[in-house]
């Protein structure tokens, strides 16, 4: 490991570019993105490189290029198209964040990084009821089962899915994007610093902050609901 750190190109968008003129050198155009590029970079960052190529079926492949790791994600018009509509149907905008946040490399991708960094910035809008009520019943759910958990090996593994599912949950109810791993923290703290402080803190003991959203989003539902 420390032998592909020291073999790395000092600038990651040296090393990028460079990668992207060699595989791509057809590419329409080429941002680099990711942490790598913001102030959450850190000593693990890859580089995470959007190449859009005309001619290509589109794809994405893991390698690594001058001691880095790297994660392109090549697509078509065609493909990125679809990739964005899927993604604000599902309400986790990945690719979004991706195009909004990058760096050209080579060609000019145009109004496209802006018309992403507008989306992101609109929001979803509020969640339809039946996406509300069936989070509300899968909260309510989880929570009487971790309330009643008799064994200590399945009250552990429930509180864990709790934890989460109630941590997804409070952004959506307020009409926030949907995010997973480090994003769903991000989302948390740009929503409500305090309310991520608290979520982080009931990592162990989840039952009184899945009631919260869960009375922030009109109570527990179970009686009545249908899908």
């Amino acid at each position: 490991m420390s032998s592909d750190v020291d073999a790395r190109v000092a600038d990651p968008v040296s090393a990028a570019r460079e990668l992207v003129r060699v595989r791509f050198p057809e590419a329409s155009w080429a941002l680099l993105t990711g942490s790598v590029v913001t102030a959450h970079r850190t000593a693990g960052s890859d580089l995470d490189i959007v190449v859009m190529h005309d001619d290509d079926t589109g794809y994405r492949e893991s390698l690594r290029y001058r001691g880095w790791p790297v994660e392109l994600f090549v697509h078509t018009p065609a493909r990125l198209a679809g990739f964005l509509e899927r993604e604000l149907a599902a309400r986790k905008p990945s690719t979004h964040r991706m195009l909004a946040s990058g760096v050209p490399l080579v060609g000019d991708p145009g109004d496209l990084p802006a018309h992403c960094a507008r989306v992101l910035a609109a929001g979803p809008g509020p969640l339809p009821a039946a996406e509300r009520d069936r989070l509300r019943y899968g909260l309510t759910d989880l929570l009487d089962d971790y309330r009643h958990a008799g064994d200590a090996g399945e009250r552990t593994v429930i509180a864990a899915a709790l934890w989460t599912e109630a941590g997804r949950a409070a952004p959506a109810f307020a009409g926030r994007w949907i995010s997973g791993g480090k994003w769903l923290l991000r989302e948390l703290r740009e929503l409500d610093p305090p309310l991520a402080a608290r979520w982080l803190a009931a990592r162990d003991d989840p039952a009184g902050f899945a009631t919260e959203i869960l009375e922030r989003a009109g109570g527990p539902l179970f009686e009545g609901y249908r899908a």
